[in-house]
């Protein structure tokens, strides 16, 4: 649910970032951290370099996006055993890390935080090992950097062990099973297109701290609760630029202000 303080309640708002989008820059305005695809499924030191610099204009904080070596598939196949191993797996993440905290360096910026990508991110939230992997990679590079992972999932226990700062995470366009994890997308009624539904499910998991889980055939059936510290928005959704100002809208609207959670 919400942080809170003398300046009154906030939450983050973050956006997968330097994916190829043409939306970007009108996204950015709306929102606290940007997830900056670094080499795996997406991005380029060129991109990169953009995306941080569009970042500082707008004061978001900057994140890492590493995903599965995976541009063909957009790092949403789950290569692990396959195209890639799971004692690679450190490396490849690290790899990228290196690349984006390198273009940092050459804006004088830090990076804030790691969230991976995809794939990997499923995977990490169910699966011990993987999640090891990342935060092992994660510390090696920065142990200060803070770790988005989903809300309630395997990583938030990782990443504690590791001695990571975790940051659970909620999803604005996607919906949820009955045992908190995302509907995948190869389901239908996986992706929320509804400006009206993505802004009400936004309220409650700020607000109230539960979501509405569904079906397989997409019927509500009930409830989850879970914490909710930043909400994913996909920047490469048809309507991202749209639910990005709606979200900013409504939570404005409702006292809740968005915020990098580094500055909580």
């Amino acid at each position: 649910m919400l942080s809170g303080g003398a300046g009154g309640h906030y939450v983050d708002l973050n956006c997968d970032m330097g994916e190829g989008m043409d939306s970007d820059a009108a996204i950015f305005p709306f929102i606290s951290s940007a997830n900056i695809a670094c080499g795996g499924h997406a991005g380029d030191e060129d991109t990169m370099r953009r995306t941080v610099e569009l970042a500082l204009q707008q004061g978001v904080a900057i994140g890492g996006h590493p995903s599965y070596p995976d541009k063909a598939g957009f790092g949403r196949v789950d290569v692990l055993g396959m195209a890639v191993s799971l004692a690679a797996l450190p490396d490849i993440i690290s790899g990228q890390l290196f690349r984006i905290q390198g273009v940092c360096r050459e804006f004088g910026v830090r990076l804030r935080h790691v969230k991976p990508h995809g794939a990997l991110y499923n995977r990490a939230a169910k699966d011990e090992a993987v999640s090891r992997a990342i935060c092992r990679a994660i510390v090696d590079i920065d142990p200060s950097l803070l770790l988005y992972g989903l809300s309630g999932s395997e990583m938030k226990r990782q990443a504690e062990m590791a001695g990571l700062v975790f940051v659970s995470e909620v999803f604005a366009d996607r919906t949820y099973r009955p045992d908190g994890s995302l509907t995948p997308r190869t389901e239908p009624h996986a992706l929320i297109a509804d400006p009206q539904r993505v802004v009400q499910q936004v309220l409650k998991m700020v607000k109230e701290g539960r979501v509405d889980v569904y079906a397989a055939d997409g019927a509500a059936i009930g409830m989850a609760t879970l914490a909710s510290e930043t909400i994913c928005l996909h920047g490469d959704g048809e309507h991202a630029a749209e639910f990005a100002q709606r979200i900013y809208d409504v939570l404005s609207v409702a006292g809740i202000m968005v915020r990098a959670p580094h500055s909580f």
